[in-house]
């Protein structure tokens, strides 16, 4: 049994259904249970931050927007701490002191813990009226904090200065560039569970979408991930920028442009992003040293992270 199948008969226990796929150069191979393939559609959950960042990265190397500037001169207003405001660079390394949630959210989420949508009522006023009545956690660009809501304002913000919205904007910027036909925020996925038996409805994350809104495919990611090590790529500059932005989270973990960055005792770098929505989980990740990639997809939320990075060492190993 291969490093691949193993994986999936591993992650198969517990899930109503799995895709993985194992890049190496430009050879993909894919395995799924559960009838589900290459080409099922799952929410990518905050994988989608990843694409948010690299449409930031390419639109700061058109010069349409810059890595450092405020997020105010944008349209909004923004609060501020020690006289720093807070800049697109901050958003997508998560280090703007914004919470992880809008303000005002958490108290519906614990209210109503079983709510189905909890990111429906994200539109881009509710955003803003959160957003000035949030207090920084920290001076921005000092500490790291993970924040759906930076993410989420900054696609709102670069589609406010391209003037399309989130997703024509990725379309244009991404994937139309690498023809990732089923990358999109519309469309239907497959039947997402909370658990095995326990199917839940789909997510809408209105106007939050830059944080998670995406679904995509196996086939789709892989071809994603192909593209951060090659040099031929129309997105190669922009992935350069992306990769070159560093903040160091903690000893053993980087924040870059949308990717996490770790490296394994010493080894290369293995750069990352995870996701999950009501009923998904999902994981993307490569070296890109060696030219290798681990794209994995459930269609249950429950993580998929420890197989997959597992699965991204083995393959790490033999190149």
């Amino acid at each position: 049994m291969t490093d691949l199948e193993q994986t999936v008969a591993k992650l198969a226990t517990g899930r109503n259904g799995v895709v993985v796929a194992t890049i190496t150069g430009d050879r993909v191979e894919v395995r799924g249970t559960a009838g589900l393939d290459a080409s099922t559609r799952f929410e990518i959950g905050s994988v989608t931050k990843v694409f948010t960042a690299l449409t930031l990265a390419r639109l700061a190397v058109a010069g349409v927007v810059a890595l450092d500037e405020p997020l105010s001169d944008l349209g909004f207003t923004v609060p501020s701490r020690g006289g720093v405001p807070i800049t697109l660079r901050h958003l997508a390394t998560h280090t703007s002191g914004l919470p992880r949630l809008p303000t005002g959210m958490l108290l519906g989420a614990l209210l109503h813990p079983s709510k189905p949508d909890p990111y429906a009522g994200c539109s881009s006023s509710m955003l803003e009226k959160a957003l000035e009545r949030t207090r920084l956690s920290a001076v921005p660009g000092r500490r790291f904090r993970y924040s759906n809501f930076g993410a989420g304002l900054l696609g709102l913000a670069l589609s406010r200065r391209a003037g399309l919205n989130y997703e024509a904007l990725v379309a244009r910027e991404i994937s139309g560039v690498l023809g990732l036909t089923a990358t999109s925020v519309a469309g239907g996925v497959t039947q997402g569970y909370r658990k095995v038996g326990r199917p839940v409805p789909p997510w809408d994350l209105a106007d939050l979408a830059g944080a998670g809104g995406l679904r995509s495919t196996v086939a789709d990611l892989a071809a994603f991930v192909r593209a951060q090590w090659d040099p031929e790529s129309e997105l190669a500059p922009a992935v350069q920028v992306a990769l070159g932005v560093q903040h160091r989270v903690n000893p053993f973990l980087t924040a870059r442009l949308g990717w996490f960055s770790r490296r394994v005792k010493g080894g290369p770098a293995q750069f990352f992003h995870n996701g999950s929505t009501g009923g998904f989980g999902a994981f993307a990740g490569f070296d890109r040293e060696r030219r290798v990639g681990v794209v994995a997809l459930s269609d249950t939320r429950r993580s998929v992270d420890g197989a997959a990075f597992e699965l991204l060492t083995a393959l790490q190993s033999h190149r």
